[in-house]
């Protein structure tokens, strides 16, 4: 459960002689000491994570971003590197051993990462956080300070005014991003033009000229009738003061900023190759999202094999619908016959929840372990929803009152074809990322950063293996269905080709759409968007493919091994019962637990 935050500023990391007089003594409980110390630092100097894990205390703040700040927080992630490195895991338990493993290599992460100018926070992220580039048109402020403040509570009369004082610090955190970019600019660190053909409108729909229409004060147009009306008057006027007087002008400066400055500014490459030192910071992003040690043509060469592979299935399957024409016939056919969409965003929504309604009750067969936070689905919100993709996970936090939320993209509903929604809901809900997220939130015998770490190759692995267990859920009731799964299994292969093709093959962004085209039915806009998307997150697009494989070869290993013994029910607990893990840690997991089991058994090991 969450726990108190220190009052002001966290105290920097102890003395080596400290750490060391505290190993002395006792070496699990200092390991913990620092651990609880580092936790605490961070929700402190990134307060909008904190508002998100339901972490208390912070949500009044944004984070600092001055560069005596960054400096500050490089500061203490090399120390606390250091301190870490003074404790011999050979003395600690089993049991703590791997949390100081993964706490190390989280740490020595971080650390490399400051050579390329990410951000000094450990524990992994979505993506690392580039200092310079720290806007694009999936991830910054325009998309982040509304997502934050639609994740504050809202409950009591402190909430709003905080939720106020929040507010009223907008132009403090837009001056600092401007000044970021400005640095970048100099650096020659920008995005590519085209990727933020988006932005402006993103910012401008900030704009609105009725403040209580503004999505940043939804919260005031729903307030508790515990709080008294003079209450309520008294913080509607003061968030709309805040709005008026202090958010909107810092937006407009924002976009004014992007027009005139920063979009002029930005190349005309694709390439993160093009950058200064762009070909190490690929090779490190690799590193991170697959959590493996593989080469990008390696992994190029794996995308080509499983897009083969992939389509020869997708046949099979289009055999059974009794379409008669060749692919490229039944891809156009997909993209534009009115039966494969809705005209209603209502209906399309009322569809994504029917699907995970169906879902929810067919887990008991394959899962043990089910979590307690719930989930709902919702719209992805207008402002960012033109360079989304069809839909993303958002997680709760149980502790604070908050839901979990699929959220599916209602914009252009003719690119949002039916027989994509049951393999997308099983992704983004159950037995995807909320299964696998709430229930790693809800291991609370693990330290803090377990529970909350997400090692795209496990998380994103996990969600498209669990678009394969639709199968076993009996969810593909019809072949368009299936045909869908597999269409999104082949977007992932496509993804690990791709990918390597812009970032080290020297693939131009009109070649990386236009093969994705010919491989896939998927809709044009969605296809733009997805490559957009690699383009600016190089290397993310890496972990889906890459986790997949693994667990579904760990599980093969698993079956093959223990025959008639093999529990699927006791697989998924091993495989979710530790958090998001590397995938080398995963497998040497699943071997142990065959070993044990074969021992039961009385077989033999697999080594």
């Amino acid at each position: 459960m969450p726990i108190d935050p220190l009052p002001g500023p966290t105290p920097a990391v102890p003395p080596a002689s400290a750490t060391l007089a505290a190993l002395a003594v006792d070496p699990v409980r200092a390991f913990h000491a620092q651990l609880d110390a580092d936790w605490q630092y961070w929700m402190h100097e990134y307060p909008e994570w904190a508002t998100q894990l339901g972490y208390p205390g912070h949500n009044a703040r944004w984070t600092d971003y001055r560069p005596e700040a960054m400096a500050a927080r490089a500061t203490y992630l090399r120390a606390s590197l250091a301190r870490i490195q003074l404790v011999d895991s050979a003395s600690l338990p089993d049991a703590e051993r791997l949390s100081y493993d993964l706490y190390r290599d989280q740490l020595e992460t971080a650390v490399r990462g400051l050579d390329f100018h990410y951000d000094a926070m450990p524990v992994r992220g979505v993506v690392p956080h580039h200092l310079l580039m720290p806007v694009n048109q999936l991830e910054g402020v325009l998309q982040d300070i509304p997502l934050v403040v639609s994740m504050m509570p809202a409950s009591t009369v402190r909430d709003y005014e905080t939720l106020v004082e929040r507010l009223e610090q907008v132009p403090d955190l837009i001056e600092q991003t401007m000044a970021l970019m400005r640095r970048g600019v100099e650096a020659g660190l920008t995005p590519p033009r085209v990727t933020l053909r988006d932005v402006p409108a993103q910012a401008t729909a900030q704009l609105v000229d009725d403040p209580l229409t503004s999505p940043l004060l939804a919260a005031f147009q729903r307030m508790p009738s515990s709080i008294p009306a003079s209450a309520r008057a008294r913080l509607t006027a003061a968030a709309v003061a805040a709005f008026e007087g202090r958010v909107r002008p810092a937006f407009a400066a924002f976009h004014a900023f992007l027009m005139l400055h920063y979009l002029p500014a930005c190349r005309e490459t694709t390439a993160i190759a093009a950058l200064p030192g762009g070909a190490e910071t690929y090779a490190y992003n690799v590193r991170w999202h697959t959590t493996l040690s593989r080469s990008p043509e390696e992994i190029h060469e794996i995308g080509r094999a499983e897009l083969v592979r992939i389509r020869a299935e997708m046949d099979r399957v289009q055999a059974a619908t009794g379409f008669t024409g060749t692919f490229q016939e039944l891809a156009h056919w997909l993209r534009t016959d009115p039966q494969f969409y809705f005209r209603d965003a209502g209906e399309l929504l009322a569809e994504y929840r029917d699907i995970a309604k169906r879902a929810d009750p067919a887990l008991a067969p394959l899962f043990r372990r089910l979590p307690r936070t719930p989930y709902g689905i919702d719209a992805v919100p207008g402002a960012t929803a033109a360079s989304q993709t069809s839909a993303y996970y958002q997680p709760g936090a149980f502790a604070a009152g908050r839901a979990a939320m699929m959220f599916a993209n209602t914009s252009k509903i003719e690119s949002r074809p039916r027989w994509e929604m049951t393999a997308l809901t099983l992704h983004e809900a159950v037995p995807g990322h909320h299964l696998q997220i709430a229930l790693a939130q809800e291991l609370y015998g693990l330290p803090d950063f377990r529970r909350h770490s997400n090692y795209t190759a496990f998380v994103e692995g996990w969600a498209l293996y669990a678009e394969h267990l639709g199968d076993e859920m009996g969810m593909y009731v019809d072949p368009y269905a299936k045909y869908g799964q597999l269409t999104y299994e082949l977007w992932r292969a496509l993804r690990l080709v791709v990918d390597t093709g812009l970032h080290v093959m020297g693939w131009s962004r009109d070649e990386a759409i236009r093969f994705f085209a010919a491989e896939t039915p998927k809709a044009a806009e969605d296809i733009v968007v997805e490559v957009d998307r690699y383009i600016v997150w190089p290397g993310q697009a890496l972990g889906y493919k890459t986790g997949e494989i693994e667990i579904r070869r760990l599980r093969a290993e698993a079956e093959r091994a223990l025959g008639d013994a093999f529990d699927i029910r006791a697989f998924h607990d091993v495989v979710l019962g530790e958090g998001a893990v590397p995938l080398d840690v995963l497998a040497g997991r699943v071997r142990t637990w065959i070993d044990e089991r074969l021992t039961a058994v009385g077989g033999e090991s697999i080594e």
